[in-house]
């Protein structure tokens, strides 16, 4: 037996970390100026591998111990990253940081999605993308004010609270083992449904790297706006995302699951085009208001497609997500590359083409995605 609350709270303390997690790198890649190249994309390798191990281990092992473990593997990177004094260990720590991280992010979506039904579920997955908000706003803002060594041993001292707290609750228990087997799991790739979900969450991912990554290099270059009038951008697009998925879960609660990402996704393209159209003197309110847009309107796509992916393999649902995820990763490194060899040519034309284009298949794909879910025997 388990309480669901206190799962969920243990569940939504794990996103927050994540959150931390996927921006944290930010002070101090940028005081490092030619070396962040090179240790940028060891965040990426962590977070992949922690992807890839989640999902077999919780649907074989259960949810607890493996919570823990990759919250003790993200707080020795967080230490790593506030105590580094030569590369060696600074890469050591991001490796470790995103190992952890990719863990916390795929467990606790796994986990909320086995603990609710179908009723509930896509409410429940929006609340906790939500904690993935509040923790990146919280490290913005904090390391607005005080040093980031400061903020990131405050982190690992919560982090630390928290653990205990994990080992405290119980947990939903393990599979049954006669459902998993490393045949099973591999079968899973059989699924059409498992593969065009997945393909909606690699464009959905590689919206979120680029956007992330090339946002403030853009309105810079194109809009001609001062660098922190332009990352400022990204903490209008944080907490447009934070809003969207509060407003998701009421949402949901009410209306198709598919009509609310339509009409999310609409109001990402709106945004999209006023960012791209962001210039003269209107250009910080263009951009604004097309960051808030985007953010708000790309929150429901994790939510939606996670709750449909967690209903269609109930049981093998943490191997399920731990697929899904493995290749939304690969989004996100695509489009970067892409962008990047623009970059290189000091032209980010393609950076506001590729934002739609990305909305514009995951409206494309999504409708075909969902009908082929329902199809699968649970």
């Amino acid at each position: 037996m388990y309480n669901k609350s206190l799962v969920f709270t243990a569940a939504c303390a794990g996103m927050a970390f994540f959150g931390v997690t996927m921006l944290s790198l930010g002070p101090i890649l940028g005081a490092l100026g030619s070396d962040a190249g090179i240790l940028s994309p060891l965040l990426t390798v962590g977070i992949i591998m922690g992807t890839v191990v989640f999902g077999p281990v919780v649907d074989r092992f259960g949810y607890k111990w493996l919570l823990v473990t990759g919250s003790i593997f993200a707080v020795a990177g967080i230490l790593g990253l506030a105590r580094f004094h030569d590369m060696t260990l600074l890469s050591a720590s991001i490796i470790l940081l995103g190992f952890g991280g990719g863990i916390l992010n795929g467990e606790t979506n796994a986990l909320v999605s086995d603990i609710y039904d179908d009723k509930r579920r896509g409410i429940m997955l929006s609340m906790l993308g939500a904690c993935y908000c509040i923790g990146a706003l919280l490290w913005t803002l904090l390391c607005t004010f005080v040093s980031y060594t400061y903020v990131l041993y405050g982190i690992a001292a919560v982090m630390a609270v928290f653990i205990i707290f994990f080992c405290s609750v119980a947990f939903p228990k393990a599979k049954p083992k006669e459902n998993v087997s490393t045949k099973q799991i591999i079968g899973l790739l059989k699924y059409p449904a498992l593969i065009v979900l997945a393909i909606v969450l690699f464009f959905q991912s590689g919206f979120e790297g680029i956007s992330g990554d090339f946002t403030v290099s853009f309105l810079n270059k194109n809009a001609l706006m001062d660098i922190s009038t332009a990352t400022f951008s990204m903490t209008v697009f944080s907490i447009g995302m934070l809003i969207g998925r509060f407003v998701l879960g009421v949402l949901m609660a009410r209306m198709r699951d598919l009509t609310v990402f339509f009409i999310y996704l609409s109001i990402a393209l709106v945004g999209t085009i006023l960012l791209n159209f962001a210039s003269g003197e209107s250009a910080v309110g263009m951009a604004y208001t097309g960051m808030a847009l985007i953010g708000f309107g790309i929150g429901a796509t994790y939510p939606v497609i996670l709750n449909y992916l967690g209903a269609a393999f109930k049981q093998l649902s943490g191997s399920a997500f731990s697929i899904a995820l493995f290749i939304a990763l690969f989004g996100g490194i695509v489009f970067k590359s892409v962008v990047a060899g623009d970059f290189e040519t000091c032209d980010l034309a393609i950076f506001p083409i590729l934002l739609i284009v990305a909305v514009i298949a995951m409206m494309l794909v999504a409708p075909f995605a969902v009908k082929l879910s329902k199809r699968v025997k649970s």
